[in-house]
């Protein structure tokens, strides 16, 4: 389908957008931390430990680690649409074969191959819908990340009611045959945008403050510790309400106010992008999380999580909004979604590290408190390389002027 003139190829940006956000939603909510409220269900089932259960999760976000890469440059080399199609497939498919696992190599091996080819639903996604907006990137990749908090809050919350009434091996079948449903006819409607927006200015290598390969050194970096950070309560918050005898549903209905909170905060961090910078917009949501992801320890009463939940939710959400157009505005555009896949690729190993340290540590001690202490850590430390990057480039910037 041509598109011919700048308003209609506006009106399909948007509508690029609300497909990429909804992909994002059903393949990031089951791959990042869907396996959450499936914790308790395979505990109780298999006896397997915590630690060895959220290995499952951690071989998901291994997948999208390498297939971020793999993805990413083929992306740049082919059609999205046919790297959206795999992905959207594989999703489907591995989702469902999950349901008749019974070892823990099945599950590892299933989500691991989701993970991988499931990482064309990321990288590849936010890049299209960044080219399809040469100004104003910040607002719609905040809006269409967005989907990805949707997902992560919706799904969890939905799935734990499916386990309640069909099981947990119901559930992953169901969850798979309607990603299959839902995700390949989108996938299929996706294009790249029309020849003049892509010849809209957009930074070259030569303008750029830092060299690309030193920005994604930096970048890959600074994700890999704020993922490994936020990792820990979208992973760990559902079993740590439970643990306080409050039933599942209860546990996963505090992420999915969490979550909806990120909704506004993806979108909000996007703007303020815009406004302020990439980087200054990143260190505010990194900031903001490192501050209050400890505190989710010191509650014990439901009420309280309900409150604190989505005051947490919608600083965090701006940290991968960050990461996105802070990654957009340091690489050139013909490189941009193989570079991305590379500094992706740290975040969901930040992602999968944050989730095994968060389940390793609870079998040591009994309790999540180390768990979330080392969350709070690694988000320090992402600050500190923010900080030196964001010198960095200023320094340039003005020796440049």
């Amino acid at each position: 389908m041509h598109v011919g003139g700048n308003v209609s190829s506006s009106s399909y940006g948007w509508v690029i957008v609300a497909a990429v956000a909804t992909m994002l939603a059903i393949a990031m909510g089951q791959l990042v931390n869907g396996l959450s409220v499936f914790v308790v269900p395979l505990e109780a089932e298999f006896g397997w430990s915590r630690g060895a259960i959220a290995l499952i999760n951690s071989a998901g976000l291994l997948g999208l680690a390498i297939g971020g890469v793999a993805m990413g440059v083929i992306a740049d080399r082919t059609s999205v649409r046919t790297v959206a199609f795999i992905g959207a497939l594989a999703v489907g498919v591995c989702v469902s074969l999950a349901a008749g696992a019974d070892r823990l190599w099945q599950f590892y091996l299933v989500f691991f191959l989701a993970g991988v080819f499931g990482a064309a639903l990321f990288g590849p996604l936010i890049t299209l819908v960044g080219s399809w907006f040469p100004a104003g990137a910040g607002l719609a990749i905040g809006v269409a990340s967005a989907g990805q908090a949707v997902g992560q809050g919706g799904v969890p919350f939905g799935t734990a009611f499916l386990i309640e009434s069909m099981g947990w091996r119901g559930t992953f079948l169901t969850l798979g045959l309607s990603s299959l449903v839902i995700m390949v006819p989108l996938a299929l409607s996706l294009r790249e945008p029309p020849r003049a927006a892509l010849s809209s200015p957009s930074p070259a290598v030569s303008s750029l403050p830092i060299s690309p390969t030193m920005a994604t050194v930096w970048l890959s970096a600074a994700v890999l510790l704020c993922c490994a950070c936020m990792s820990v309560p979208l992973m760990h918050l559902v079993p740590l309400i439970q643990a306080l005898c409050i039933s599942a549903p209860d546990a996963s209905g505090v992420l999915f106010v969490m979550l909806m909170a990120a909704i506004a905060g993806r979108v909000a961090f996007g703007k303020l992008a815009d406004l302020v910078g990439a980087i200054p917009a990143y260190m505010t949501a990194s900031l903001w999380q490192t501050v209050a992801v400890f505190a989710f320890t010191r509650i014990e009463d439901l009420a309280l999580f309900y409150v604190f939940a989505p005051v947490y939710g919608f600083g965090y959400a701006g940290v991968m909004t960050g990461v996105l157009v802070t990654t957009r505005a340091l690489t050139p555009a013909s490189r941009r979604a193989t570079l991305m896949g590379v500094i992706l690729a740290f975040a969901w190993l930040g992602h999968g590290l944050g989730g095994f340290q968060g389940g390793y540590f609870f079998d040591l001690t009994a309790t999540y408190t180390v768990s979330f202490a080392n969350a709070a850590l690694a988000g320090a430390a992402n600050l500190l390389i923010l900080g030196i990057l964001l010198f960095q480039v200023r320094r340039r910037v003005a020796a440049a002027a």
